[in-house]
């Protein structure tokens, strides 16, 4: 797509994205939330066990998204100056599952900062990088609409070596979804894919297990870097939400 067309189809799309802010869909009574609800009933089942077993307190900090997520097994001891994290990453899910399950894995939690990651499968799946973004805008209204305080970050597609040809869609889906997030007030955009590309402009593939694919320890301990600063002591969470600030 040349680039002005891109821009125009951008802009119309980011439009639609914004104004869902207002208006959010309910997916709940939808064909496509029943599908995802009979795909990932194992792992929602788990997450329900676990609640029952010990409710997470609300205000905290909710991780959410694809395998990435999932296979963090030292998520709560990484970030340990947070009084309470929640980690409910689904292997295998996409953006567009996250934003079906918005009210079901982040709005009944009530924390005061959610982080999603997802995006690559969708790309992998054959989405655009403007479906990702729709994806997104939907999650983030879902979100807003039962949490209006609740701050939203996007962590940036990471640039996998066994995903190396979809690295173009990468960077777009990751470019328009920064743009976005600089018009919706309380977020973030978490930029992951800048130190995880190395001075050759490829993948760091120290960073990934065998697969190419997840992130090794290596990996996690630069991911745990870059969302740490990202991060506030509660208390200082709470006086920038009181103030509106971005």
């Amino acid at each position: 797509m040349k680039a002005a067309a891109r821009l125009v189809l951008f802009s119309l799309v980011f439009a639609g994205a914004l104004a869902a802010q207002a208006e959010p869909a309910a997916v709940d009574a939808t064909p496509a939330y029943s599908a995802a609800r009979a795909r990932w009933q194992g792992e929602l089942a788990s997450f329900a066990a676990a609640d029952r077993e010990r409710q997470p307190a609300p205000g905290g900090v909710l991780f959410v998204g694809s395998s990435t997520i999932r296979m963090w097994s030292r998520l709560a001891d990484d970030f340990r100056q947070q009084p309470v994290v929640i980690n409910r990453g689904f292997g295998g899910s996409t953006m567009a599952d996250c934003s079906l399950f918005a009210a079901d894995l982040v709005v009944r939690y009530k924390p005061r900062l959610v982080l999603v990651y997802a995006g690559d499968n969708d790309l992998a799946e054959g989405r655009t990088p403007l479906q990702v973004l729709e994806s997104f805008a939907q999650f983030a209204s879902t979100v807003r609409a039962g949490l209006p305080d609740t701050r939203i970050a996007y962590i940036s597609v990471k640039p996998s070596p066994s995903r190396a040809k979809l690295l173009p869609g990468v960077r777009e889906t990751n470019h328009i979804i920064e743009a976005y997030l600089q018009r919706l007030p309380n977020s973030d955009y978490i930029d992951v894919y800048t130190p995880m590309m190395g001075a050759d402009g490829r993948p760091r593939a120290e960073l990934f297990r065998g697969d190419q694919l997840h992130l090794n320890d290596e990996g996690y301990r630069l991911w745990q870097s870059v969302i740490a600063a990202h991060l506030q002591p509660p208390e200082a969470a709470g006086t920038s939400i009181a103030q509106g600030a971005r």
